[in-house]
């Protein structure tokens, strides 16, 4: 028997097979999850292609969070395919190049804006999605690169992941008395797709591996994917509003 048997998850932010999401997808179906994935705008057509790769493979349907209509439209289309379900992983995060590098002072509000809408606000987003179908409860999953301190080239983005680890406590809060739990995986830095569009992203490379008292590698996925999947299964069922950190414990190190 699978972890997930039985369960149907909802997975943002697949578009490469070396996507965090990916990790967790194929983790997820492994474990005998029903699996339907999002995308949007120019970025659907990398979703559906890598959907392929797959067991199943799974349907993909369309989530743009910066558009309001979709939310209930995604979740119209999710309950004719299935009528309910059990968990969703949030995997979006985006800022615009002015919010990430050396000049913190560079980003003007227009640019913030969107950091924190699609990275942060973007939970609640999902939320309104799923929390309607989860008739018998849920487990909703964020990923996070841990908040709590100012990192090199991250800046504006940063300061999103501070606004998404405060949203998904609030939504636990929230979201308790339906039996739905809210939790983050704050993963140590993988080399995605997303990890190359951060300037500076070799400072992790180097010196996580180094600080990290049980060792980092960073094209290995597969331990943030263990902890999402086992936070989308029925073993936490009293663990909400954690993070919950999968760095081979950095975030313990000082400097």
């Amino acid at each position: 028997m699978g972890l997930l048997d039985d369960k149907r998850i909802l997975i943002t932010g697949v578009l490469t097979d070396t996507s965090l999401a990916f990790g967790i997808a194929k983790l997820a179906a492994n474990e005998g999850a029903e699996l339907v994935l999002t995308g949007a705008g120019r970025g659907l057509r990398l979703t559906e292609r890598t959907a392929r790769k797959l067991p199943g493979p799974p349907p993909v349907m369309t989530l743009d969070v910066t558009d309001p209509h979709h939310p209930a439209a995604l979740r119209a289309e999710l309950a004719q395919h299935w009528g309910s379900l059990h968990g969703a992983v949030h995997a979006i995060g985006f800022a615009p190049e002015a919010c990430l590098g050396d000049d913190f002072m560079a980003a003007g509000w227009e640019d913030v804006q969107v950091a924190l809408e699609i990275s942060a606000y973007s939970l609640k987003t999902v939320a309104e999605v799923v929390v309607p179908l989860m008739h018998n409860g849920g487990s909703l999953v964020g990923l996070d690169f841990d908040a709590t301190v100012a990192w090199p080239a991250y800046n504006w983005m940063g300061v999103a992941k501070a606004a998404f680890e405060s949203t998904s406590r609030y939504l636990a809060r929230s979201l308790g008395d339906k039996n739905i739990r809210v939790n983050l995986v704050a993963a140590g830095p993988v080399r995605t797709m997303a990890a190359k569009s951060i300037p500076g992203f070799e400072v992790f490379e180097n010196t996580w591996s180094q600080r990290a008292p049980l060792g980092w590698d960073i094209t290995d996925s597969s331990a943030v994917a263990k902890a999402a999947v086992a936070l989308l299964s029925d073993w936490f069922p009293m663990t909400t509003g954690e993070m919950i950190h999968v760095d081979g414990g950095y975030h313990a190190t000082g400097a």
